[in-house]
């Protein structure tokens, strides 16, 4: 990922929050995990979808809640794209049982915040936040609102 990109960023819309994704992918290749925390709603699979399209994977980019983890093909000769939702999983030993491809891939990780570091040396994370108020209102979740997105680097030992 590019280094511009670490470091906050304040999104206005969806779209917005879609560019985003965009530059991300354009800038990840195959072995680079991205750890995604947000509260319900926040914008966790819009920013998968810009990524996926900077990618060049063959979609339709969905939450993977249900499935826990799908793989999405490249369809430009690059690395695939593996989307996972760690939301249900107790620890990071179901997280590992899935065996995603670390390695051969770009791995998303929705809630895999204090997981991955058992699966991963190194990962991406993003912090989405999002405003609490009327926008909690489950009707209200895919309403436009203004985001916070955070991107740091970890490694093993230390940032």
């Amino acid at each position: 990922m590019p280094e511009h990109l670490l470091g906050r960023h304040e999104i206005s819309t969806s779209a917005a929050m879609e560019q985003l994704g965009v530059s991300m992918g354009r800038g990840l290749a195959a072995g680079d995990v991205v750890v995604l925390t947000g509260p319900l709603g926040a914008g966790k699979t819009t920013l998968t979808r810009g990524i996926a399209e900077g990618l060049g994977v063959r979609g339709p980019v969905q939450s993977p809640t249900f499935v826990i983890a799908r793989t999405h093909p490249s369809i430009v000769g690059g690395a695939p794209l593996v989307h996972a939702d760690a939301y249900r999983l107790g620890d990071a030993a179901e997280l590992e049982d899935l065996d995603l491809d670390l390695d051969g891939s770009v791995t998303i990780i929705e809630w895999g915040r204090g997981l991955v570091d058992q699966i991963a040396d190194a990962w991406w994370d993003i912090e989405i936040e999002r405003p609490i108020g009327e926008a909690d209102d489950p009707e209200n979740l895919d309403l436009d609102a203004p985001r916070t997105v955070v991107v740091t680097r970890h490694t093993q030992g230390g940032l």
